[in-house]
């Protein structure tokens, strides 16, 4: 596939820079993948009949976001420098961004505590140059129980308004720490609608993905095909094997909350030949793109996404390029809210 083919105009003043509120006022366009046809609802009616029904299972990415964002200087110069972490190598090694002029390896930082009042001493350095602007970080000592101090919450590029309260960049079920950006299909649930989708007879399940970077990254190349994916870490839990599962027995569907937990699924069930899923635990790079055979997932909640972008292709993969395009198409004339913060779509 030519990546122009992932190509759509999107008026920039549709592009969410605040979340809405509540959580699941926000507007749920609803698409047939096998007829095309189009349904515009709000989030909170999720629980229709017509919709997520008994015997489905949800399942929802359960990560949450680090203050992954840092502030530093450069020693002995001073010069300001903006740190990303990306991933996690080992107690004190990171993978991260980093923002300033001539950051090499073997240059030496001062993290400087979000808040000035602070007195947290963390100190790192450049041990490796990656590409893509990437470095190798190791401080000098562990720093994840002190990232609510001294970082804030990374929020995408296309986002410029700040964030008043950085909960609203969480799921509310958000546990596992380690991603560097929200499973934003998730942000649209609060635990009313969740209490009433399970009294209704819907299952919820829990797996892990931690997002990196490579969510905002574009998609360069010429071709889709050509792209890299970076690795991921995930887990599929025995028990939401199971759950998952179970369900499919009984001739339930399963819905993965967003493109994290559909990746999670369907890398759990390759290491399978008989199409169900098990327990799994690694990284994950696998990439869907159009031509994809999915295993599990039989409908899918998801936001808007970025033109060239992977999660485009993911969509595109599972519902038809076409379908999708028409479905943005008519998204962008009824004033839909785009993106992290914009509106949802329900791919039946």
């Amino acid at each position: 596939m030519k990546t122009s083919d992932l190509d759509y105009d999107l008026p920039e003043e549709l592009i969410a820079q605040t979340p809405i509120e509540p959580r699941d006022a926000a507007r749920l366009l609803v698409l047939d993948r096998a007829s095309g046809a189009l349904a515009h609802r709000h989030f909170r009616d999720l629980g229709d009949a017509a919709r997520v029904r008994r015997g489905d299972v949800l399942v929802f990415n359960d990560t949450r976001v680090l203050h992954a964002r840092l502030r530093a200087v450069k020693v002995p110069t001073g010069g300001r420098v903006e740190v990303l972490l990306i991933k996690r190598l080992d107690a004190t090694t990171w993978e991260a961004l980093v923002g300033g002029s001539a950051v090499r390896a073997g240059a030496r930082l001062r993290i400087v505590p979000a808040l000035e009042r602070d007195a947290i001493d963390f100190a790192a350095e450049v041990i490796a140059e990656l590409d893509r602007g990437g470095r190798v970080l190791r401080f000098n000592r562990p720093i994840d129980a002190d990232l609510n101090a001294l970082g804030s919450v990374p929020l995408p590029p296309y986002i410029h308004e700040p964030l008043r309260d950085a909960e609203r960049y969480q799921t509310v079920f958000a546990r596992a720490p380690g991603s560097t950006a929200a499973p934003t299909a998730g942000l649209h649930f609060t635990p009313r609608l969740m209490q009433a989708l399970r009294e209704q007879g819907v299952e919820m399940a829990f797996v892990e993905l931690r997002v990196g970077l490579d969510t905002f990254r574009p998609i360069d190349e010429d071709e889709v095909e050509q792209h890299r994916i970076h690795t991921e870490y995930c887990r599929l839990s025995a028990q939401a094997a199971e759950q998952v599962d179970r369900a499919r027995q009984a001739g339930g569907r399963v819905i993965a909350v967003g493109t994290t937990a559909v990746r999670t699924l369907e890398t759990a069930a390759r290491s399978r030949t008989d199409r169900r899923v098990s327990s799994f635990e690694g990284d994950t790079h696998l990439y869907i793109t159009p031509g994809f055979e999915f295993h599990v997932v039989d409908a899918m909640i998801t936001n808007f996404h970025q033109p060239r972008s992977t999660l485009l292709a993911l969509v595109s993969a599972f519902a038809g390029r076409d379908k999708i395009l028409e479905a943005y198409r008519v998204a962008i004339a009824e004033r839909y809210r785009f993106f992290s913060f914009g509106d949802a779509m329900l791919i039946l």
